[in-house]
This record gives C-alpha cells, sequence and structure tokens, in this order.
C-alpha cells in the first residue's frame, strides 16, 4: 500500500509539469509553423513581374547639330515594326489630314477674294451709277437754267423792241416837224412881232428833241445787239443740253452688257 500511494503521488506531482512542459513545446512547434508560412508567402508575393516591353519614340537631332555639320544615326533596331508601321502610317495620314485642310483653306481663300471682288464691282456699279445721275442732275440744272436765261433775254430783247419802235415813231414826227412848212404853221398862231426868232426857237426845240431820240435809239440799238447776241448762245446752249439728254435718253434705252469677267466657284470634288 506504500507503493501505491508513492506512486499516486510521483504521478499527482510530475503530471502538472509534464503537461506544462508539452504546451510549451506545442506552442513552439505551432510558431515556428506560422513563421515557415509567413516567410513562403512573403517569397511568393516578391517574385518580380514580367517585364512589359516600353515603345519610345525615335530621338530628334536638333537643328544646331544638324546645320554644324554633325549627323547622327538613330537606330529602330530596338522598336517593334508594327509600332514603326503605325507611326509611319500616322505621319502619312496627318500630311494627307495637313494637306486636305490647306487645300480647303486656299479654296476657301479663293472664294471669299471671289466674293469681295464682286463686292467691290457692286460697289464700283453703284458709284457709276450715283455719278451719272449727278451728272444727269446738273445737265439738268444747266439745261433750266440755260432756258430761263434766254426766256430773259428774249423777253429783254423783246422790250427793246418795243421801246426802240416807239423811239423810231417820236423821231419820224420830230422830222416832220423840222420841216419849214410846218415850223411856219405851228409859229403863225403865236402872234410874234418877229416871226423868224419864233421859228428858229421852234427848230431848236425840235432839233434838240430829235438829238435826245437819237442818243436813245443809238444805246436802244447797242442792247438790242448785245441781247440778240447772247439770245443765240444761250439758244445754241439749250440746243446742245437738250441734244445731250435726248442721247442719255436713247442711251439708257439700249440693253446693257457686263463685259467683266466672272469668276465662278469651281465644284468641290
Amino acid at each position: 500500500m506504500p507503493t501505491a500511494v508513492n506512486i499516486s503521488g510521483l504521478v499527482s506531482r510530475w503530471l502538472p509539469s509534464t503537461l506544462l512542459a508539452l504546451v510549451v513545446i506545442l506552442s513552439i512547434c505551432l510558431g515556428d509553423a506560422a513563421a515557415q508560412s509567413k516567410k513562403k508567402k512573403k517569397h511568393r508575393t516578391a517574385k518580380p513581374a514580367a517585364a512589359k516591353p516600353i515603345i519610345t519614340n525615335p530621338t530628334i537631332a536638333p537643328p544646331d547639330n544638324a546645320q554644324s555639320g554633325d549627323v547622327k544615326v538613330i537606330s529602330t533596331a530596338d522598336q517593334d515594326p508594327a509600332d514603326v508601321e503605325k507611326s509611319n502610317e500616322s505621319s502619312a495620314t496627318k500630311r494627307a489630314k495637313s494637306t486636305r485642310n490647306t487645300g480647303e483653306d486656299q479654296d476657301d481663300m479663293k472664294q471669299t477674294i471671289t466674293t469681295l471682288s464682286h463686292q467691290v464691282n457692286r460697289l464700283n456699279d453703284k458709284l457709276t451709277q450715283m455719278q451719272e445721275d449727278d451728272r444727269e442732275r446738273l445737265d439738268m440744272e444747266r439745261l433750266t437754267r440755260a432756258e430761263q436765261r434766254a426766256e430773259q433775254l428774249r423777253s429783254q430783247l423783246v422790250d427793246v423792241q418795243g421801246r426802240l419802235a416807239d423811239r423810231g415813231s417820236k423821231m419820224e414826227l420830230i422830222d416832220y416837224s423840222l420841216k419849214p412848212e410846218n415850223i411856219d404853221r405851228a409859229t403863225q398862231g403865236y402872234g410874234a412881232v418877229h416871226p423868224e426868232e419864233a421859228r428858229d426857237a421852234r427848230r431848236k426845240q425840235l432839233e434838240s428833241e430829235k438829238k435826245r431820240l437819237q442818243d436813245q435809239i443809238d444805246i436802244l440799238t447797242t442792247s438790242k445787239t448785245r441781247l440778240e447776241q447772247s439770245l443765240a448762245t444761250a439758244d445754241n446752249e439749250v440746243d446742245l443740253l437738250r441734244a445731250k439728254r435726248q442721247q442719255k435718253e436713247l442711251d439708257d434705252a439700249l440693253p446693257k452688257t457686263d463685259s467683266r469677267p466672272t469668276n465662278p466657284r469651281k465644284p468641290e470634288p
């Protein structure tokens, strides 16, 4: 019995320590396993990815080196042929587009120039028409003034001719009264003591009146001559202006043709 008691005492004394040792060993083993699994994961994530090809444009030599005579050879051997072909196609497309845009710009510029030319022609036509209208209005004013002047001169001439006719009638009466028998007849009723003196006075009176009338007739005759010349000039001017106006009306009646060349816009392809 003492032996059984000792064995049970030993078991009870060593069992907790043994269990504790087992727990420690298991924890250490589990810790090592976890560390090893973490290291494996780290090694997997740290594996480098596959390198992707990088396409770069060829280097263009600067202008100063080209001018100085240094020639650089740029190699495109390391580039992908497909990329090079795409780059060439893109450059060709850009050049074609630039050429097409340049052609369109030139067509637009030609159209703009044509439009401006037509506008200038229309403005010139309007200016010419305005000048013709002003010239026609001036001709009408000149014709009106010439006709008015001719009428005034004709009226003055008629007046001068009437006054000349009146002075001529008076001159005939004075010439008739200057006859000796008419002077004697005119002085018989005076009853003067010296009839000769009465006749001389009558004759001097008539001669003075005749001289005054003759002066008036001379002035009127000069005026008549001047008016006739002025009237002839005015009538000639009126005739010229009327003929010019009639010719203008005939020209306006004829159909007008535009001899200026036109620049129609070319149809776009």
